[in-house]
């Protein structure tokens, strides 16, 4: 890889990563638009690590507070609060995209990075979204989520596995049409991703030099810089996303995704751009 490469898709990483528009997917687009070759899945799940980092140290308090809950109330039922048991709906919402990406990793590291896929995606999910906005009760705060909460936003988690979907928009979508708030939906989601992405990305560091399948190697240093760059642009990008979320609706990203697929889908149809 190229340092120019590096700069720019750690770049769109921050940018997108928490934004319910796919990172995943728009690394694969800017790669083959700008530079005509897909980076490949272990490079993002690598740099990915420095926009999960900007989660921790932005919910540091939350995480600390629901760590000594946790722990606390593991040897003492009297101590069992809201934050108890949302430490253990992390847990459990974390097993469905544990189980999915170790069945198909192979899958999910070659062919479905296909901009086809996409690009279809980027249109077909955005309608997920906007019925979730439009259908959404929206009176749930996170004190009161239940275990069958976590399994339903964990398997949709387990959706964002395919580029074009969306971790946010899936967990955040899921939220919405279990009747909770927008804000709270967003959050629970972001806590939710931290096990799962340190994990893919820790998983992945190995071929991120030497890719066994599709995408490109990088060293060391580019993948350092990569992921510091994507830590301090996602740290804004997080911290900008949730004051958003608490008076504007989720229709605005439902308008960009359609746009930026279907101008994808004419694009691969023309032949300007190859899908892989």
């Amino acid at each position: 890889m190229s340092w120019l490469q590096v700069i720019v898709l750690s770049v769109v990483q921050g940018l997108t990563e928490f934004l319910p528009v796919s990172s995943s997917g728009h690394l694969a687009i800017v790669s083959q638009l700008f530079f005509s070759r897909d980076a490949g899945a272990s490079f993002t799940a690598v740099i990915q690590i420095g926009t999960e980092a900007a989660v921790l140290i932005y919910f540091a308090r939350d995480i600390a507070r629901i760590l000594k809950a946790w722990f606390g109330g593991l040897f003492d039922g009297a101590r069992r609060d809201s934050d108890y048991w949302l430490g253990w709906w992390v847990i459990i919402g974390s097993i469905p995209i544990g189980v999915a990406g170790l069945t198909f990793q192979h899958f999910i590291r070659g062919d479905i990075r296909n901009l086809w896929v996409i690009a279809t995606a980027l249109v077909v999910f955005s309608l997920v979204i906007a019925a979730a906005e439009y259908y959404g009760k929206q009176t749930r705060p996170i004190e009161e989520f239940r275990w069958w909460d976590s399994v339903i936003i964990g398997a949709a988690q387990s959706l964002a596995l395919i580029p074009g979907v969306s971790r946010s928009g899936a967990t955040i979508s899921a939220g919405l049409f279990l009747g909770q708030k927008r804000e709270a939906a967003a959050r629970f989601g972001f806590l939710l991703a931290i096990p799962a992405v340190l994990a893919s990305g820790l998983y992945s560091l190995k071929d991120a030099f030497h890719p066994e399948g599709g995408g490109m190697s990088a060293t060391g240093p580019q993948l350092l810089v990569g992921t510091v760059i994507a830590f301090v642009i996602g740290f804004a990008a997080v911290a900008w996303f949730l004051r958003f979320l608490v008076s504007h609706s989720m229709y605005w990203f439902v308008g960009y995704r359609v746009v930026l697929g279907t101008v994808v889908l004419v694009l691969l149809g023309t032949g300007v751009v190859s899908a892989t």
